[in-house]
């Protein structure tokens, strides 16, 4: 009798963390502009970075945002990384002509625009701006790629709550309304982690499964 043989699971494990809140006094539209993170909180970073892998791949994307948060957790837990590779498809939505403006403001400057985009804000997008369904659509194309690229690894990835909700949806299969309901707070970690046939499993076309370890978890707890 011959024995079956087994291909072994490979998983590949997503940290996903919302970067620290961010310098807002105005409370302007801050998407894709590049505005600096409030990391004073020490012990939001300390309990974070307690809970994270030691030998880990780290993202950011390419707003200081998501980069300080980063040196905030590294400088927390000295056994961390140290160093992020900057992954521009995980940077947050852009919205376009009204980054750097109040909501009220958009909706008394371009009021036709802003009635359009709250009717359905997963599916339309801002005047010179993206759709959130855009986001979903480039952040499960670099997440499947990046899976791919690093089968069987930690990934810590520290990002912003459109593209954590895009990794998400991407995960349960969610509709970009669905997606948008799912709270994503400053210094939240949200774990999924995926299982495949290994570095020749074709992550990218969809094969393999994800799995969702918790979402939105504070002091790195779930």
């Amino acid at each position: 009798m011959t024995a079956l043989s087994v291909t072994p699971l490979t998983v590949t494990r997503w940290w996903l963390i919302r970067h620290a809140p961010v310098h807002n006094p105005g409370n302007v539209i801050c998407g894709a502009s590049d505005r600096e993170a409030d990391t004073a909180d020490r012990a939001a970073a300390a309990a974070l970075a307690a809970s994270l892998p030691a030998d880990a791949l780290w993202l950011t994307s390419p707003l200081r945002r998501s980069r300080q948060t980063a040196q905030a957790l590294w400088q927390r837990a000295p056994r961390l990384a140290g160093t992020a590779v900057v992954e521009p498809a995980l940077t947050e939505q852009d919205f376009g002509d009204w980054e750097g403006i109040s909501h009220d403001t958009a909706a008394t400057r371009d009021a036709e625009a802003a009635a359009r985009f709250w009717r359905n804000p997963a599916r339309h997008a801002p005047p010179g701006g993206e759709s959130f369904a855009t986001v979903m659509e480039r952040t499960a194309d670099a997440l499947r790629r990046l899976t791919a690229l690093h089968a069987g690894r930690d990934v810590v990835a520290v990002i912003h709550a459109g593209t954590i909700r895009g990794a998400l949806a991407t995960a349960l299969d969610l509709t970009p309304e669905a997606a948008l309901r799912l709270r994503i707070d400053p210094w939240s970690l949200t774990r999924l982690d995926h299982y495949g046939a290994g570095a020749g499993d074709d992550v990218e076309t969809g094969a393999g499964s994800w799995s969702v370890g918790g979402v939105n978890a504070r002091h790195g707890t779930f």
